[in-house]
This record gives structure tokens, C-alpha cells and sequence, in this order.
């Protein structure tokens, strides 16, 4: 039932993770996908393959979002070959340690820098565009952590709850433009992100047996609430924060 037929997607950080997984599930519902990425070009091309054998077109842009000049170009190179932009995903995102008291000053700006300024130079691009259309779709990768917040990870948490107030914003200021912004708000999903703490079998189970479903997710559940909020289904919601995390924090 959902169809993005021929619109366009831009994914940030999407060679590997959430943003791969929903990078082939846009293709399936029949959207042309442009992701980026910084260091992997190997595995970005294979997501574009992937979105090809759907029959669909795709594009991966290296570009680090966190800088303004970067940002601009995957705006321009994406409207240079598709003419329009339906869907921003702002998924590229750091998770890095740090305790208060100890926590370096550069620990604190990168994480900043990489979570909160690429989502804003990457709006603040395509939000013209949307407006020239009267649509679009603006979807922010959160977490739960921006929610409940996370010790020894105050830099994150604050990263992701400025995004969540950054989302509830602009979902009132470009409600009139038909633009619908929200969030999706995972709590652990079993990526490369988490393949370091996830290393340890023992922690991992203890965190699976904390999750009332009693799983930890894939990336495709939480490609699946993403493509969902980017579809005519759900055009009647924004400033929303979709929680995706099989009932461990129920704050939504």
C-alpha cells in the first residue's frame, strides 16, 4: 500500500546501518535514492546496487554534512540529476563515549558538529526547494536517548534531544507548505555502530532481556517506520517522535 513512485529520497549517512537499510526499502516502494557517506565508498556503491535491482536509480555522494560547502553540493548534485527532492533523512550520526568531568572539548564539539549541524545545513538546503513544490518529507533519526538522556553519553543524549525540539519546531513552521517533519526514535538496533559494546555477549544478552519484545532490532524495523513516515499515510502527522524501540522507553 505504500508507494513513493517516483520521488526522491536523500539519505545522509546511508552506506551502511539504518540509512542502507531504508536506502533499499525506498527503492522498493518505487523512490530514486541519493545517499552519502564519508569514508566506505565500497559499501556505499553496493547500497546503490542494491537500489538498482529494485529498478530504481540511485546516487552516493561523499560528503561530510557537518560543513556547510558540503552539504550545498549534495543539494545541488541531487537536484541536478533528479530535478526535485521529496525526502530528507537526516540519519548520519556519531555515538561515542564520554564521562562528565573528563569528557574532552573536542569529544563534545564532534559529536555536535556531526549530529546537529549536518541536520541543520542539510535542511536549511532543501527546505526551499520543498516550499517551491508545496511538499515534502523531513524525517530526523533520534534516539532514545534524547528522551530519557544516557550516562556517560551526555553529549549524544544532548545531541538527540536538540534534534527531537529541532523536529517539533519546524513541523509548526512549515506545516503551511505542506512539508511534514518528524522523528523516529530507535533504542539499540543491531548495527556497526553498536558492533564494539555488542562484542561482548554477555552485555548484549542482559540489554536483549531489558526489551519487553525481547529483541534487538534489525535495521530494516527501523527502515520500516522511516518509509512509513514518508508516505501518503502518513501525511495527517508531524512534529511527531515515533519511538522504535520495542517498548524499553514508553514516552511516546
Amino acid at each position: 500500500m505504500i508507494s513513493l513512485w517516483n520521488q526522491v529520497v536523500i539519505i545522509t549517512g546511508g552506506s551502511r546501518g539504518i540509512g542502507a537499510a531504508a536506502a533499499v526499502m525506498f527503492a522498493k516502494a518505487g523512490a530514486d535514492v541519493v545517499i552519502t557517506y564519508t569514508k566506505n565508498e565500497k559499501a556505499a556503491n553496493h547500497v546503490i546496487e542494491n537500489v538498482k535491482k529494485q529498478w530504481r536509480d540511485g546516487l552516493a555522494i561523499k560528503a561530510d554534512v557537518s560543513k556547510p560547502e558540503s552539504a550545498k553540493k549534495v543539494v545541488e548534485k541531487t537536484l541536478k540529476k533528479f530535478g526535485r527532492i521529496d525526502v530528507l533523512v537526516n540519519n548520519a550520526a556519531i555515538w561515542t563515549h564520554g564521562k562528565i568531568g573528563s569528557m574532552s572539548e573536542a569529544v563534545w564539539k564532534e559529536t555536535m558538529k556531526v549530529n546537529l549541524d549536518g541536520m541543520f545545513y542539510m535542511t536549511n538546503d532543501v527546505v526551499p526547494f520543498m516550499k517551491k513544490q508545496n511538499s515534502g518529507k523531513i524525517i530526523n533519526i533520534s534516539s532514545t536517548a534524547g528522551q530519557r538522556g544516557e550516562a556517560e553519553h551526555s553529549h549524544y543524549a544532548a545531541s538527540k534531544g536538540a534534534m527531537i525540539s529541532f523536529t517539533k519546531s519546524l513541523a509548526t513552521e512549515l506545516g503551511p507548505f505542506n512539508i511534514n517533519v518528524n522523528s523516529v526514535a530507535p533504542g539499540w538496533v543491531d548495527t556497526e555502530l553498536n558492533h564494539v559494546v555488542f562484542s561482548d555477549k554477555k552485555y548484549k544478552e542482559q540489554e536483549r532481556k531489558k526489551i519487553p519484545i525481547q529483541r534487538i532490532p534489525t535495521p530494516e524495523d527501523i527502515a520500516g517506520p522511516i518509509v512509513f513516515l514518508a508516505s501518503d499515510m502518513a501525511r495527517h502527522i508531524t512534529g511527531e517522535i515515533m519511538n522504535v524501540n520495542g517498548g524499553s522507553v514508553l514516552v511516546g
